[in-house]
């Protein structure tokens, strides 16, 4: 059996053979759980992989965009050598509402990786975030975290 905890998200994945749990549960009160119990046996030759999306904002502090090539440069400095075996990258657009209450729509790229399920990962995903926000002025990055079955 695997496991994996998140202190800031209070995330704990567990895997035993094909059938994995996903248990959250809030800051505030351990009564707060939610459990959820897939299996991957079904599925023809895959196996369950952490799945996290981070949403990353092209629109900088100062107003303005994060071009291509900065975009790519990041990639190559801080997700390739992280995620070597791949990851995916999706346009889009989004809305937020800023710290000082005001919404805005910017550009923005959604960043989809799929790993093994280790303590490890969360970590380099959180390094991540963080050089992300640090690089591009950004206020925050978004991550969701979800449990796929995958087959490669």
């Amino acid at each position: 059996m695997e496991q994996l905890y998140q202190s800031s998200f209070d995330l704990c994945w567990i895997t035993d053979d094909l059938d994995f749990y996903f248990i959250c549960s809030s800051n505030h009160s351990s009564t707060d759980k939610i459990e959820n119990k897939h299996s991957c046996s079904n599925v023809l030759a895959s196996k369950p992989v952490a799945r996290t999306e981070l949403f990353l904002g092209l629109r900088k502090s100062n107003g303005t965009e994060v071009n291509n090539s900065e975009f790519q440069q990041f990639l190559d400095r801080e997700v390739t050598p992280r995620f070597p075996d791949g990851f995916t990258i999706i346009s889009g657009q989004g809305q937020f509402k800023n710290d000082r209450g005001a919404i805005l729509q910017e550009r923005s790229k959604l960043l989809i990786l799929l790993y093994p399920i280790a303590a490890t990962s969360s970590q380099k995903v959180e390094k991540i975030r963080t050089a992300y926000i640090a690089a591009f002025q950004q206020q925050s990055v978004l991550r969701t975290d979800n449990l796929s079955c995958a087959a490669f």
